[in-house]
């Protein structure tokens, strides 16, 4: 027999990211406002976007991040803490985690963002993930956004701490194809967007093969995330391509001698003008 209490409720995106969050917004236009990208609010009246948001929630972000680090180990130098807070609050782990959180299903885009795969773009996520801090920071005030910024990056903060950075997949890039192919990777870098708000996108070639793609907000951020997508398809290297040539059967990366790692590291690095750094 039919009864209300055996309905199965679906949640919808919202609904979904609030769960994943673990926090509930007493006011939910809050919520509303920083899902708004600045693309859906063109079409849409021109209302304001997340962009408010995100600029406070970065502010959030970078001191909860700060204090946490500062507090987690007293002997730790500033430069280290400086390099670890970059590692964590970078466009690419914030985009990586708002994809554990279904974020992109529930942001407000506007048609061309919709068309050309927004709901993934590293750069949107990134944006939207800080601006729902900085909702949160408003509804619930330090202690809530402290809660919800620990948790999304509990398991990046371990890493960082006691795992060491593992972020600097250019440099691992570099070792394993020098040893592999004999040359160093290629970085074909494109960039849109206003000068006050460039996007940048790299790929990455091994042996005149294209390897990796990434995004960013700086064209560090995006050959990183290039480098990091090549590295794993190296050491997995029939994944996701049957088709690409089966390089598993030379070393992987730990069991590279010292005396390999400074001959690659003396190559010459070969990239796109300006393509190393920021």
């Amino acid at each position: 027999m039919y009864s209300p209490e055996s309905e199965v409720h679906i949640l919808g995106p919202r609904e979904q990211l609030c769960s994943l969050l673990g926090y509930q917004f007493a006011d939910p236009g809050l919520l509303e406002l920083s899902l708004r990208h600045r693309s859906w609010c063109a079409e849409n009246g021109a209302v304001a976007s997340n962009e408010r948001l995100e600029f406070l929630g970065d502010s959030v972000l970078g001191l909860i991040i700060t204090d946490h680090l500062y507090r987690s180990d007293p002997g730790i130098s500033e430069g280290v803490l400086a390099r670890n807070r970059s590692e964590l609050v970078s466009a690419v782990a914030l985009a990586g985690v708002a994809r554990t959180r279904e974020l992109g299903a529930a942001m407000s885009l506007g048609k061309g963002e919709e068309a050309t795969g927004g709901r993934n773009k590293t750069s949107i996520l990134a944006d939207g993930i800080e601006a729902v801090i900085g909702a949160v920071y408003l509804d619930g005030g330090i202690g809530a956004a402290t809660v919800v910024v620990l948790d999304l990056l509990h398991e990046r903060i371990q890493d960082v701490l006691y795992g060491g950075l593992a972020s600097d997949h250019k440099s691992q890039l570099q070792e394993l194809s020098a040893r592999r192919f004999g040359q160093l990777p290629r970085y074909v870098l494109t960039e849109e967007g206003p000068e006050h708000e460039k996007h940048f996108s790299a790929q990455v070639e091994l042996d005149g093969e294209p390897w990796g793609a990434g995004e960013g907000r700086t064209k560090k951020e995006a050959e990183q995330a290039a480098a990091e997508q090549a590295f794993e398809r190296l050491q997995n290297p029939n994944k996701d391509n049957p088709d690409q040539p089966d390089t598993s059967a030379q070393p992987d990366l730990g069991s590279l001698a010292v005396s390999d790692r400074q001959e690659a590291s003396s190559i010459p690095t070969e990239t796109t003008p300006g393509g190393t750094h920021a």
